[in-house]
C-alpha cells in the first residue's frame, strides 16, 4: 500500500507542472472525459510538417554565405595576381626602356650633310653677265656668269702676232743654219756653222715660248665664262652684274645634289651595336616617312680637349668634379639609298636615326620581332651589350671612287711653215726673181 500511495503522490505533484507547461496537452488529455458527438471526428494537424518548414531557408542562407565567401576569396586572389602581373610588366618595361635609351643604336642627334662647291674665277675682271638666280638648279658645265672678255681678246691677238714673228725668225735662221751645213769649207768655216746653228736653236726656243703664251691667252679667254663644276643648286647668291671678280676669291656657291649624306652622332656606349652595312631609318623633323640608307663609315677620331698643350708644352688636363661620366659622341656617316617623294633634302636638317640589324629584315611577324627585342634588351641589361665581331674593320681597304673635273689643255701649236707659208724656200730651190 505504501508503494501505491507514493506513486499517486508523484502523479499529483507532476500534473500541475505539465499543465502549466503545455495547456494544450492537458486539454487534449481531458477531452475524452467530455461528452462528444459520436459521428464527429476532430482532425489532427500533421506534426512532421511543422518541423520541416523552417529548415529550407536556413540551408539556403548557409549556401549563400558560402558562395559570397568564395567570391571574396577569388576576388582577393585575382587582385593579388593582377598586382603582381602589373608590377612584373612595369619592371620589364622599365628595364627595356632603360636599355633602349642607354645601349640601343639610335640617336636624335643626326644632321643632313652635303658637299658645297665654292666657285671662284681664275681670272680677274668685271662681271658683265649673270646667268643664274638664287636657289636655281644648274647642271654641270652651265655658265654661271661672264667676265668682260675684251682685255683677254686683246692679249690673245698680241700673243698671236708675237708668235707669227717668232715663227718667221725661226724659219729664216733654221734655213740659214741648214745652208751653212751644206756649204764647202771654201765658202764657210766651222765657226760660222756653229753661230748659225745656235741662232736657229735660240729662234726655236723663242717660238715655243710664244706658242705657250698664245695657249695661255686662249685659256684665259675661255675662263672668262665661269661654269658650274657640279649638278646642284646655287645658294646664298649675293653676286650682281657690275661686281669685280678677283682671281681666286669665292663669289658663288653651288650645293652638290649628288653628294647628300647623313651624319649620326652616336654615344660611344652604342657603338658596340653598330656595323658597317647595317640598314638605317632616318626621320626628319616634320616628316613621317623615313629616309632609308646604310652605315657607310665610322669616324676614327674626334677632338680631345685634354690633348691641348699648356704652358711649357705640358698636357692641360681639366679636372673632373662629377662622378657621372658623359659618353662622347662619335660621328657615323650614313649613305642615303632612297628618299620618299615630297621630302626635300636640306643640309643641316635634324634627323632621328635608328640602326636596324641585318636580322630585322627576316620573315618574322611583329610579335616575334617584339619578343626578340625584349629578349635582347633584357640580355643587354643583365650581361651588357655584346660587341658584334667584324662590324668595324681594323683597317679599311676600300678606295673611294676618284672624281675629276675637265681641265683646260693647250691645243697643238702650228708649225712655222703653217704660220708663215712660203716664207723660206728650201735650200734646193732656185732664187726667186721679182716680177
Amino acid at each position: 500500500m505504501d508503494a501505491f500511495e507514493t506513486a499517486d503522490q508523484a502523479v499529483e505533484h507532476s500534473a500541475p507542472s505539465s499543465f502549466e507547461a503545455n495547456p494544450s496537452a492537458e486539454t487534449s488529455r481531458a477531452a475524452p472525459l467530455q461528452p462528444t458527438e459520436p459521428d464527429v471526428v476532430a482532425p489532427m494537424a500533421p506534426q512532421p510538417a511543422e518541423t520541416s518548414v523552417p529548415s529550407a531557408p536556413i540551408a539556403e542562407a548557409a549556401a549563400s554565405r558560402q558562395r559570397k565567401l568564395m567570391r571574396r576569396l577569388m576576388l582577393a586572389g585575382a587582385k593579388r595576381l593582377a598586382t603582381l602581373g602589373i608590377a612584373l610588366v612595369a619592371v620589364l618595361m622599365g628595364l627595356t626602356t632603360w636599355d633602349y635609351y642607354v645601349t640601343a643604336p639610335w640617336t636624335r642627334d643626326g644632321r643632313v650633310r652635303v658637299q658645297v662647291a665654292s666657285v671662284a674665277s681664275q681670272v680677274s675682271g668685271q662681271i658683265t653677265e649673270l646667268s643664274v638666280g638664287d636657289n636655281q638648279y644648274v647642271h654641270r658645265g652651265d655658265v654661271l656668269y661672264v667676265i668682260d672678255p675684251f682685255d683677254f681678246q686683246v692679249a690673245l691677238r698680241a700673243d698671236n702676232a708675237q708668235l707669227q714673228q717668232r715663227a718667221a725668225d725661226l724659219q729664216v735662221k733654221q734655213l740659214q743654219s741648214d745652208r751653212r751645213q751644206h756649204l764647202s769649207e771654201l765658202a764657210t768655216n766651222p765657226e760660222q756653222q756653229q753661230v748659225y746653228a745656235g741662232a736657229a736653236v735660240q729662234a726655236k726656243a723663242a717660238f715655243e715660248a710664244a706658242q705657250q703664251q698664245v695657249a695661255q691667252a686662249e685659256i684665259d679667254l675661255r675662263r672668262t665664262e665661269i661654269r658650274s663644276p657640279v649638278n646642284g643648286y646655287v645658294t646664298n647668291l649675293l653676286l650682281r652684274v657690275g661686281d669685280f671678280a678677283h682671281e681666286g676669291a669665292t663669289n658663288i656657291s653651288v650645293i652638290d645634289t649628288d653628294s647628300y649624306w647623313i651624319d649620326g652622332y652616336f654615344e660611344e656606349t652604342k657603338l658596340a651595336r653598330i656595323c658597317i652595312g647595317d640598314r638605317v631609318e632616318a626621320k626628319l623633323m616634320g616628316y613621317a616617312q623615313p629616309i632609308l640608307g646604310h652605315v657607310a663609315t665610322v669616324t676614327r677620331g674626334i677632338g680631345v680637349s685634354d690633348a691641348a698643350g699648356g704652358t711649357q708644352g705640358l698636357p692641360n688636363v681639366n679636372p673632373v668634379y662629377t662622378w657621372v661620366r658623359l659618353a662622347q659622341r662619335v660621328p657615323v656617316r650614313i649613305a642615303i639609298d632612297s628618299v620618299p617623294s615630297g621630302i626635300p633634302l636640306v643640309s643641316g636638317m635634324t634627323a632621328t636615326i635608328t640602326i636596324k640589324d641585318a636580322g630585322d629584315a627576316g620573315g618574322r611577324t611583329w610579335l616575334g620581332r617584339a619578343i626578340a627585342a625584349v629578349e635582347t634588351r633584357l640580355s643587354d641589361v643583365l650581361e651588357g651589350p655584346p660587341a658584334r665581331p667584324g662590324c668595324i674593320p681594323a683597317t679599311t681597304t676600300d678606295q673611294a671612287t676618284p672624281e675629276s673635273l675637265p681641265t683646260d689643255t693647250a691645243t697643238s701649236g702650228a708649225t712655222p711653215e703653217q704660220i708663215n707659208p712660203g716664207l723660206a724656200p728650201s735650200i734646193d730651190a732656185s732664187p726667186r726673181t721679182g716680177s
